[in-house]
């Protein structure tokens, strides 16, 4: 009798201890696809980083290609009318940015038939990863305009810009 109430006393045992482990099933499951989510994206950052740091030649010649798209954009679209971005900025721009740049930010500057635009600054303000982060001033006889504008070198157009605003020296609106 004391055998069985021992051998009874052992199933419930397992028992309980074989449902606890049943129930963390879910949650394991979710930790393993947290942790392997964190390890790919800690490999394609490594990856990046060696591609980089393994050619910086290429990087350079990449963050330069990368220049040169930026300033065609800021050109194309200072010295266009608004009613033409949709034609003249596509595949420069995502069409996120050129929604927002027709509706928000050309009608805050004075983009008129008579103002040629220049673009003396293309500064480069993020030169890592797939997202290159640039300053650009755009500057003509009547004001000067400044922008951070994010370039994506994957899909090799604008995928993001905003307006600042300027003081000191470049501050000579009228």
């Amino acid at each position: 009798m004391k055998k069985s109430r021992l051998m009874i006393f052992a199933i419930l045992v397992l028992a309980s201890v074989l449902i606890t482990q049943l129930n963390q099933i879910p949650n394991l499951n979710k930790q393993l696809g947290q942790a392997k989510a964190k390890l790919k994206q800690a490999k394609t950052s490594q990856e990046q980083s060696q591609t980089i740091i393994s050619s910086p030649q290429a990087q350079q010649d990449h963050v330069s290609d990368s220049t040169k798209m930026v300033t065609s954009f800021v050109k194309t679209f200072s010295n266009q009318p608004t009613s033409s971005y949709s034609e003249t900025l596509k595949g420069l721009a995502s069409q996120k940015v050129i929604n927002e740049l027709t509706q928000t930010f050309a009608p805050g500057v004075n983009f008129s038939d008579k103002d040629h635009y220049d673009v003396p600054i293309v500064a480069i303000k993020n030169a890592w990863g797939s997202d290159l982060e640039y300053l650009v001033v755009a500057k003509s006889d009547a004001q000067s305009v400044a922008y951070t504008i994010t370039y994506d070198t994957n899909e090799k157009q604008v995928i993001a810009m905003s307006r600042l605003a300027l003081k000191g020296a470049f501050d000579n609106e009228k």
